[in-house]
């Protein structure tokens, strides 16, 4: 409990630093997104429709009640208007996270499809040809950017083959390209980071007790060496989750995803600043939350770490 209530402090304390940023470096951006709006409209421009649009707009005002009245609407889940649409923001992002949250999901699965095989076999027979194949292949997929091995997979299974479509969202078949290209992307370091820890679990003395009471070999890997092996992987996962959705911008752009990433790059390019602070505060909660929930994955996955709370309480 006590670890709860130090993470939600931490979140509103990053909830308002990110705030604080976000909403200073989108005023000393260059450009300006008033004249960006009207041009859009591609009509005669005057200064009074200038002037106009940037009272309705709140720009006449000084920054500290622009970032108040912004700030107000924040903790009411009002994220303003989007400048490209006018959509709410809150709404827009709300209809995009599950197709984003679909896409990492995806993308989880293939990194653990490949990286868990590829660590158990590399640590179960160290310095053989099996873990040369592992290591061979963790350096490839750590070696290749993601945008690169995007387009690999597009020009071999899309356009040779003609196997799997390349862009959109709707079928099965449309998410298979963009999720190998994520998990894979992943897979890599999580593969070393897994045989790594499996050699350091296996060389305990309890795994050598276990072994010397005749339990199984699969038994000791999969019940005890691998859970341990489990805690550096999780850490390492709940500190990346960050670059995990950065990856997604790149992933969704190229394939047509039209998920956060995309909506993101598009305000960018748009100057679309309430939707780009939108997606920044977002961003932050689920990297503060994810790695809440990594925190009290620890006493599930090595039952030593709760007692060790339990002491350390009492």
């Amino acid at each position: 409990m006590q670890l709860v209530k130090k993470r939600l402090l931490q979140l509103m304390i990053v909830l308002l630093l990110l705030s604080v940023s976000t909403f200073t470096l989108m005023k000393l951006a260059p450009g300006d997104p008033v004249l960006s709006i009207l041009r859009a409209d591609e009509l005669m421009v005057t200064k009074a429709d200038e002037a106009k649009l940037r009272q309705d707009l709140g720009f006449d005002r000084p920054l500290l009640v622009q970032y108040g009245q912004w700030m107000s609407g924040v903790l009411r889940l009002d994220l303003g208007k989007s400048y490209a649409n006018g959509k709410p923001v809150w709404d827009e992002m709300m209809r995009r996270l599950p197709t984003t949250i679909q896409l990492t999901a995806g993308g989880l699965v293939v990194m653990l499809l490949i990286s868990v095989p590829l660590g158990t076999i590399a640590a179960r027979y160290p310095g053989r040809w099996p873990d040369q194949v592992s290591r061979m292949l963790a350096l490839i997929g750590a070696s290749i950017p993601g945008f690169w091995l995007g387009l690999l997979l597009i020009y071999f299974f899309a356009y040779k083959l003609q196997l799997l479509p390349s862009m959109g969202k709707g079928t099965f078949s449309q998410m298979i390209l963009p999720s190998l290209t994520l998990g894979f992307s992943m897979a890599a370091v999580y593969a070393r980071l897994l045989r790594t820890g499996l050699l350091e679990s296996l060389s305990q003395d309890y795994i050598r007790a276990a072994r010397a009471r005749g339990v199984a070999e699969w038994r000791v890997l999969s019940l005890h060496a691998f859970r341990a092996a489990l805690l550096p992987v999780v850490t390492v996962f709940g500190m990346n989750i960050g670059n995990l959705l950065a990856g997604s911008v790149v992933i969704e752009t190229l394939f047509s995803w039209p998920g956060l990433g995309s909506m993101a790059l598009e305000a960018i390019f748009g100057r679309d600043y309430p939707v780009i602070q939108g997606y920044v505060l977002l961003t932050g909660v689920f990297v503060v939350v994810m790695n809440l929930l990594v925190d009290l994955s620890y006493s599930l996955i090595d039952p030593r770490i709760r007692l060790g709370r339990k002491g350390a309480l009492q």
